[in-house]
Parts: C-alpha cells; sequence; structure tokens
C-alpha cells in the first residue's frame, strides 16, 4: 500500500462524520479496517505482535504487523515470537487484541482516545458469548465507541458475492480459513447455524507442513525457511490434485509429465573461484620477478661483503701496526703500552691478528694457507699462552701444578671449538660445492635437471615417509591396524634386540641355578645392550635435512611445484584425507515435486498431519444431515450453489476436486455446481462495507448502556439480519 503521513491520515478521518461506521474484518491471518460504502480497507496487515528488546538500551517495544527488516539493526527480533490474539479462530488474547487495535486506529486517522463513531466487526460463526462479550467491553470502555455490531466474515462474503450473481439464495458457503474450515448452509438467503460445522485445518496447517517437509529434505538451508517465505511459496507453488495417489504415482515413476509439475527455488549462491593452473606467460612472469628478486638480492650481498672486507682491512692493518709499535717499546714500558691498547699481553694480539686474517681471507674467498704453517702458529701460540704444558709435574709448586691443570683444560676447549668451528667452515664450503655444481647442471641441461631433482625428491620423500610409518607401526606395512599401537610395535629394531636380550637374560638365565658370568661370552651381554645401534636415527636426519634442501631448491626454480605435507606420527601419510565435494548451483536449488500437492492435500484428508476429522467434501454432508428440513430437493439446491471463500480458496484445482468429492458422496444425478468468490480474500470486507452503509444498519447496532441493561445473555443470543 502506498505511504501516507500521519497528517493526511487524521485529515482523512475527520472529513466522515461520526455517524460513518467504521468496518472491521477481524480475522485470524489479516486485519482489515476501512470506512463503510468503500470498495476496498484503508488498512491491512497481520493479525500479530511482536515485543522485542532494542539491541543498545534493553528497552521493550510494541512491533503489530511484519516487521520492517531495517529494524533487525536496532532490535533484537529473534528472541520475542510473534503472538495472536486467537486460539484456532476465537479471540481469548484481549491484551494483544488492544495493541492491534491501537495500531489499527492509529493507521485509520484517529488522533484522540475516543472513537465516535459505530463499528461493525466481523467474528466467526457461533462465536463463544465470552468473547463477543469481551471484545464488547474492550470497545466500549477502551476506545469509547458508539456502538457495536458483530456479524460473520463467510456470511457477508456469500451476501456479497449473491448480489454480484456468483451464488444462489440457498446454498452451502465453505470457508477454509486460516486455522479452521466452516461450513454454512443458506437458505433462502440467510444462514442456518444450526447447520454448520467446523473443522481445526486452515492455511496455517498447510504451511506449517510444508515447512517440516521441505527443512527435512533440505537441513542444510532451515534458516532460509522463513514463515514469510514458506507461506509465499504456498500461495505460487501448490495446487489441489484431483486423484491424490494417482498424483503421488505420477512423481514416483517419474518422467516428463512430473518433471514439468516440478518447480525450483534457486537460493542466492555464488560460484567458488576456480584453481587454475598458471599458463606458461604467467609461468615466464613469475620466473622474470624471481630473477629480479635474486640479482637484488646478490648486490646486496655482494654490497655487504665488500663493506666487510674493507672493515677487516683497516682492522688488520691497525693490528700489523700495533704490532710494529709494540717491538720499538722498551721491556718496562709494554704493560703501560698494553694498557692504553686494551690488550692483556702480546699473544692476545696476535691471536686477534690471526682470526682477522683467517676471516678477511674467508670473505675474499681465497685458500687457506698450508697446515704445517697454521701448526707452527699454533704451537708457538700454544706455548706462549701455556707456558706450564710442557714442564714436569716434579717441578712445579703446588700453586703451579693447579695452574698447569687449568691451562690443560683451557687448551683442550679452545682446542675443541676451534675443531668444531673448522668442521662447521669445512660443511660450509662443501654446501657451497654442491650448489655451484648443482647450478652447472641446472644451467648444460634445466630439463633433465629439473626432472633429476623431482626423481630425487619423490624417492626421498617415500624413504622419509616408509622409515616413519615403520617406526610408527613397528613394521606392520599391510595397512590392516585395530585398536591402538603397542609400546613393542613402536620400538625400532635395535630397541626390540635388546629387549629380547634383557628378556633372555631374565628368564632363560634365571632357571635353577645362577651362573650367569661364569663364561665370558656372558658378558658381552653387556656390550650388545649398551651398544648405540641407533645409527637410523642419524641416517633418518640427514635425509630428512636433504629432503627440505631439494624441496627448497624445487620451489626456487619450478614454479608448479608444490611440497606434499610432512607425515608425522599421529597422522601417518598413508591416511587418505576425505574427499569434499564443492558446492555447486545444485545444492542451493529447493526442488518443489511432491510437496507442492502433498501440504494442501490435508484439507481433504486432516489425518495426514494428524489430525481426526473429516475433509472439505465430507463437511458438506455433515452440514446438509444437520438441517432440520430433510427435504431432498432442499439438498440438491443447496448442492447446486456451494460457494468457496477464504484464502485456501485460491489453491488451484480445489473446486474441481471438491466436486467430484462431493459427487461421491450425494445420490447418483444430484445437482452439484462449485463457484468461488470474486476475491476470497476482501469478500468478506467489502460485503460488510455494503451491510453497513445501508441507512438502517444503526437498528442493528447496540450501545453501551444496552450491553449492560441486557447483559450476557441476551447478547449470546444477538444476531444481525444480514437481509436489510
Amino acid at each position: 500500500m502506498p505511504f501516507i503521513s500521519k497528517i493526511q491520515r487524521q485529515t482523512d478521518y475527520n472529513r466522515f462524520p461520526p455517524s460513518t461506521p467504521i468496518v472491521i474484518d477481524n480475522g485470524a491471518s489479516y486485519f482489515r479496517i476501512g470506512w463503510a460504502g468503500e470498495t476496498g480497507p484503508r488498512v491491512i496487515f497481520r493479525n500479530i505482535v511482536q515485543r522485542p528488546r532494542h539491541k543498545f538500551t534493553g528497552e521493550t517495544v510494541t512491533i503489530v504487523g511484519d516487521h520492517d527488516p531495517a529494524l533487525l539493526k536496532y532490535f533484537d527480533c529473534t528472541r520475542s515470537s510473534p503472538r495472536s490474539a486467537f486460539d484456532s479462530n476465537v479471540v481469548f488474547q484481549f491484551e494483544i487484541m488492544e495493541y492491534v487495535l491501537d495500531f489499527a486506529f492509529d493507521r485509520l486517522g484517529a488522533n484522540g482516545s475516543r472513537i465516535d463513531h459505530p463499528i461493525l466487526i466481523t467474528e466467526c460463526v457461533c462465536n463463544p458469548v465470552h468473547s463477543r462479550s469481551k471484545m464488547a467491553e474492550l470497545l466500549f470502555e477502551t476506545y469509547g465507541v458508539r456502538s457495536v455490531a458483530f456479524g460473520v466474515d463467510a456470511v457477508f462474503s456469500y451476501k456479497y458475492n449473491q448480489l454480484h450473481g456468483i451464488c444462489e439464495k440457498d446454498g452451502l458457503a465453505i470457508c477454509p480459513g486460516f486455522t479452521t474450515t466452516h461450513v454454512i448452509p443458506f437458505v433462502d438467503g440467510e444462514p442456518v447455524y444450526k447447520g454448520c460445522c467446523r473443522t481445526n485445518i486452515g492455511g496455517y496447517h498447510i504451511t506449517d507442513y510444508l515447512k517440516q517437509l521441505l527443512s527435512l529434505k533440505y537441513p542444510h538451508h532451515m534458516a532460509r525457511f522463513t514463515w514469510e517465505k514458506v507461506e509465499d511459496l504456498k500461495m505460487e507453488h501448490c495446487y489441489i490434485a484431483p486423484d491424490y495417489a494417482l498424483e503421488a504415482q505420477l512423481f514416483q515413476k517419474g518422467g516428463k509429465e512430473a518433471e514439468y509439475k516440478t518447480r525450483c527455488w534457486q537460493l542466492p549462491w555464488v560460484p567458488l573461484p576456480t584453481d587454475e593452473p598458471p599458463s606458461e606467460a604467467e609461468i615466464a612472469r613469475k620466473a622474470a620477478i624471481r630473477e629480479r628478486q635474486g640479482q637484488r638480492l646478490r648486490e646486496m650481498a655482494e654490497a655487504k661483503r665488500s663493506s666487510r672486507i674493507n672493515e677487516l682491512e683497516n682492522q688488520l692493518q691497525g693490528l700489523e701496526f700495533l704490532l710494529q709499535q709494540l717491538g720499538q717499546v722498551q721491556e718496562e714500558d709494554i704493560q703501560s703500552f698494553l694498557s692504553e691498547t686494551g690488550y692483556a699481553s702480546k699473544q692476545e694480539i696476535e691471536l686477534t691478528l690471526t682470526k682477522v686474517t683467517q676471516s678477511l681471507r674467508k670473505a675474499k674467498g681465497e685458500p687457506k694457507p698450508e697446515q704445517a704453517e697454521n701448526e707452527e702458529k699454533a704451537d708457538s701460540c700454544t706455548s706462549d699462552k701455556y707456558p706450564l704444558i710442557n714442564v714436569p709435574d716434579n717441578m712445579l709448586t703446588p700453586e703451579q701444578l693447579k695452574e698447569k691443570k687449568r691451562q690443560i683444560f683451557l687448551k683442550i676447549t679452545t682446542e675443541g671449538r676451534q675443531r668444531a668451528k673448522q668442521k662447521r667452515v669445512e660443511e660450509e664450503l662443501e654446501r657451497e660445492r654442491k650448489t655451484q655444481q648443482d647450478e652447472e647442471r641446472r644451467l648444460e641441461n634445466p630439463q633433465l635437471y629439473l626432472e633429476q631433482m623431482h626423481t630425487k625428491y619423490k624417492e626421498l620423500y617415500e624413504k622419509v615417509e616408509q622409515r616413519k610409518r615403520l617406526k610408527t607401526n613397528g613394521g606392520h606395512t599391510n595397512g590392516s591396524s585395530s585398536g591402538g599401537v603397542g609400546r613393542g610395535e613402536r620400538l625400532n629394531a635395535a630397541q626390540r634386540e635388546r629387549m629380547r636380550l634383557l628378556t633372555t637374560a631374565a628368564f632363560d638365565r634365571g632357571k635353577g641355578e645362577d651362573t650367569f658370568g661364569a663364561k665370558d661370552e656372558d658378558w658381552q651381554l653387556y656390550k650388545l645392550m649398551g651398544k648405540d645401534n641407533d645409527d637410523d636415527d642419524d641416517g633418518a636426519d640427514e635425509d630428512e635435512a636433504e629432503l627440505a634442501r631439494v624441496s627448497s631448491r624445487l620451489q626456487e626454480i619450478d614454479p608448479t611445484f608444490v611440497p606434499k605435507p610432512e607425515p608425522t606420527a599421529s597422522q601417518p601419510a598413508t591416511t587418505e584425507v576425505p574427499h569434499v565435494r564443492p558446492l555447486t548451483k545444485e545444492d542451493f536449488q529447493i526442488v518443489l515435486g511432491v510437496e507442492r500437492f502433498r501440504c494442501p492435500e490435508i484439507l481433504f484428508h486432516p489425518n495426514l498431519v494428524g489430525i481426526d476429522q473429516v475433509g472439505l467434501d465430507e463437511m458438506t454432508g455433515v452440514s446438509i444431515r444437520r438441517l432440520p428440513s430433510k427435504d431432498k430437493a432442499l439438498a440438491n439446491r443447496l448442492t447446486s450453489s456451494v460457494f468457496m471463500t477464504g484464502g485456501c480458496s485460491l489453491f488451484p484445482g480445489i473446486n474441481e476436486r471438491l466436486e467430484a468429492g462431493i459427487r461421491m458422496l450425494q445420490p447418483c444425478g444430484s445437482p452439484i455446481k462449485v463457484v468461488r468468490a470474486l476475491d476470497p480474500v476482501l469478500d468478506a470486507w467489502r460485503g460488510a462495507s455494503l451491510y453497513a452503509a445501508n441507512s438502517r444498519f444503526h437498528q442493528q447496532t447496540f450501545s453501551r448502556s444496552d450491553y449492560y441493561e441486557k447483559g450476557e445473555d441476551w447478547l449470546r443470543q444477538y444476531q444481525v439480519r444480514y437481509t436489510l
């Protein structure tokens, strides 16, 4: 409906005189309000109330009807479920009804606390007097209305369509509503309430049934099946099958006809980006980028190397100049001279000079000096730095002996560090040599070199994987494992051998007299048990280091290379990762097949949802049998004008199905005609509007004084006369 400002609504409201009635169609699904004599209601909204809290302030607000999606930014509507004032089709929650009426009168344009207009409000058939009394009390006490009249919505719709020649004076009005379905017989244009019947089935149950079926069929999209969306799917796609069993067999067999009747609802879906292999141009571009980065790194390394060489040369020149000056200093002035330089002795300066010389040669890439020269310098330095090592003990005092032991310890420690450092230098040179050889082989034949590297990587990976698998499973390579892995299965071959030797010594040797140790070979057991047979672990470390080097090299020269995940003990490499199929467009499609006719079928077979009551076709026979008159001609006149109104009568095929069902129940040759209202949703309000616009309508209303003077007994018998 178009937006109308509050000032304009109030202006329109004040244009109507107090004698103009207000017409209200108070349905369980929708609330409609307008002025008598108009062709349509002014305000239409869902007859529900919701009380959410503000997300920031915690304040509770009241929302009547469908809430605006924009309110979700400010209010938490998920914790407050919509509430209705109806139980089935009877109003019983008048606090909620008051919220609805406040909202309706405000949207109509009322600007005061008093509604100074007569009101015609619809109700269900045979409405309980308690509900009618509370509604009248609410209108009189809260809103101060002048007078009130109650009428049945289905009767107003029947009378409206009777004026337009859709139905006859004698007929049956079937109203499948939101929560209930009524059948009202009409004789000479007047409803006969003694022949009415009702079942507790309606559009609410159809929507709820469809929502359950879709949630069970597509559990991953349950959040999509909101009540409003399922209601739209019901009204857009559902239909009444001419024969439910044949229609179900049709979908069970499949075929073109079943495919033609199937509907599909496509949910929002964005395809995932596909991982396509890089093109040759992309590979070349990445290789060029990598080459530029490598060139830049090489230039930076060369600049750093030049700076380091200059620094070491300056330091070397300073040390040589310092030694020259030290040679010119007198013996008694050496200590004072050294104190100014920061060195303790001449030997320390020479040792520093040697280290700087070695560092400079390493930075320049020069070969090492002869080993003899180094040993000679080392011996001279050793004799100068550790003078007590070669002196016999009998020539030393106790203090000198302690000093000799300390010098021996220092010498051993220093030599060990030097050997370790020398070993690291040799290993680094060896790696550089291998790297240079690899680069030469790659430049000679890049394709062959790449294939060899891939083959080597595969062999090393399988070797490391096999070793870890054997270490984890204890050599069981058949792939069959049940339960946990015992401690014996986690031991390698050397550890299992030691366990066997211990078991042999504990049990075999321990039987009878203990003679263990009498033979020389018995003592070999300790050597075997203490021998370190875990050389395979060192091999494993070397293989893993080589595997890491080859993997790093492949990543440098092959842009398409992806290293395999490293196998672990908790998750061996042989474990297959479950393949997850990527989601496609079909995974976000809601297919409506048998649900299209299965859900509205509950109007004819309520037992499908656990309601043990009759369907629409059987209700007509029940209503005819309840009539006081058993005239066969009257029954024929009633079945010849079966009138359908209400929201559920909009389902395609309901007229044909109802006609076929009634024909099965009535005698052969009985005239049967089923018609539908011009507008099954709004004809009830339009009929009430025409009724309230009649000049004699005020004679059918009752005021506040009439209500309190005559009491509920009179109100129970109150009925409006629909023929004016």
